[in-house]
């Protein structure tokens, strides 16, 4: 009897370094490739806070089309259903008499939530979760996950002395078993002209990472990495890993062949360092779960702040008082992308000087950025409301001191519209009165 397995893809938009995907074309005799959308809006919809944008959503669709022109190089094709995830593996299940299921650990609630139900319901199936989204396996880790440490400084010591070995990246597989469905017309749609900076995909992953380390702007980054605008200043991996188009074992070994050619140095180590950054909001999501959505955060005390309807939609268009965060909010509504320096100001902002609940930043950066990752959008976002990891408590930034060290000349303020005339921050107070 012919074994049949159904691989769910989420956040490995890939088939290079899938540990999953390797191991249902080994196990398996067809296999059905699948990706559940979210419909999109049309007239008359009630949008969903967190909809994606267009600019994020064509980034999306670029990717899952270069991923099925990956998928048919290997004699398969990617299944799409706007349909829940539920919904669509289970109907997938009774009409294809699937045995086996396979994806990639997911640290998002919703997907575990999932996964655990198809469990509880098809008990006789046989399940399979490999990490694909980490530098490390569990089992690699000084210490178990709920003994995570508390801060990333301690986390760092613990992988760095003594060093762990990072494991090398697999390759793609050969070929892919038969499918069992035909290709739907799915792929007939258009993608929008927005002119975005990023083009999604694993195709362009691997062009933009050969660019970026055929050049010396690796040996730099340390100097560069907190500028505003352009594509050079840092290394912009973060939109491809953070849906998975590209692992981030194989950005290591692509850093490793560069230090082999040009040398190590601060600047190629500050690369491998924010990698451990990111390492270390995955483990601390899957260490606290739904508690990374949590007003509190990890913490015991929820911060002092509200939810001013007026001053959130302010944030959200950059029509605040203050122009640099409007420039920022500008660029990020423009382009679905922001600078790190840029996102640690407008949280700032956000929770300090407009004294705003931070999870609905958090919920719409989930909405507006490309390269949105749940662990470290949420993570940060906790991280800065003072209510995650910061051993240093609430930080709060300058932002006229701040503006005058990163744009000293008002050059980035004025190319994103932060300029325009200033309206006071409020017209009513926080139950709509007028003032």
């Amino acid at each position: 009897m012919l074994k049949v397995g159904l691989f769910w893809f989420t956040h490995d938009l890939r088939v290079d370094d899938n540990a999953a995907l390797a191991r249902a074309a080994q196990e398996v005799d067809r296999l059905i490739c699948l990706y559940c959308v979210d419909r999109p809006a049309r007239v008359g919809d009630v949008r969903h806070p967190n909809q994606l944008s267009p600019i994020r959503r064509q980034f999306q669709l670029e990717s899952l089309i270069d991923l099925n022109q990956a998928l048919q190089q290997l004699g398969q094709h990617l299944e799409i259903r706007e349909q829940p995830p539920l919904d669509a593996i289970a109907e997938l299940i009774t009409v294809h008499n699937i045995s086996q299921l396979y994806s990639s650990v997911h640290v998002g609630s919703y997907e575990n939530e999932v996964w655990g139900t198809l469990q509880k319901r098809y008990g006789q199936l046989s399940f399979n979760r490999l990490h694909s989204h980490t530098l490390f396996e569990p089992s690699d880790l000084p210490f178990a996950i709920q003994a995570l440490p508390d801060s990333f400084s301690k986390f760092r010591r613990a992988i760095e002395k003594p060093a762990l070995e990072i494991p090398s990246p697999l390759d793609s597989p050969q070929s892919l078993p038969a499918p069992c469905t035909v290709p739907d017309n799915y792929w007939q749609q258009d993608i929008s002209n927005l002119s975005g900076l990023f083009t999604g995909g694993a195709g362009a992953a691997e062009r933009h990472i050969r660019d970026y380390f055929n050049r010396d702007l690796a040996s730099s980054y340390k100097q560069t990495r907190n500028g505003l605008d352009g594509m050079d200043y840092s290394t912009k991996f973060s939109p491809w890993l953070a849906n998975g188009s590209v692992s981030a074992r194989r950005i290591v070994e692509q850093l490793q062949d560069y230090e082999a050619r040009a040398g190590a140095s601060d600047s190629t180590y500050w690369i491998l360092f924010e990698l451990l950054w990111r390492e270390y909001f995955q483990w601390y999501a899957h260490k606290f779960g739904n508690r990374l959505f949590k007003f509190s955060g990890i913490r015991e005390h929820a911060p002092t702040t509200s939810f001013y309807a007026e001053r959130f939609q302010k944030w959200c268009a950059g029509t605040t008082p203050y122009p640099i965060i409007n420039a920022f909010m500008n660029q990020l509504n423009s382009t679905g992308y922001l600078s790190n320096r840029g996102r640690q100001l407008v949280a700032s902002c956000f929770v300090h000087e407009l004294n705003l609940d931070w999870r609905y930043g958090a919920s719409y950066f989930e909405q507006q950025l490309i390269d949105y990752d749940v662990a470290s959008n949420w993570g940060n976002w906790q991280y800065l409301a003072g209510v995650g990891a910061d051993p240093r408590g609430h930080r709060r930034f300058d932002l006229a001191k701040q503006a005058q060290i990163y744009d000293p000349d008002n050059q980035f303020v004025r190319r994103w519209g932060g300029d325009q005339p200033l309206q006071p921050l409020d017209s009513v107070d926080a139950a709509d009165w007028p003032i």
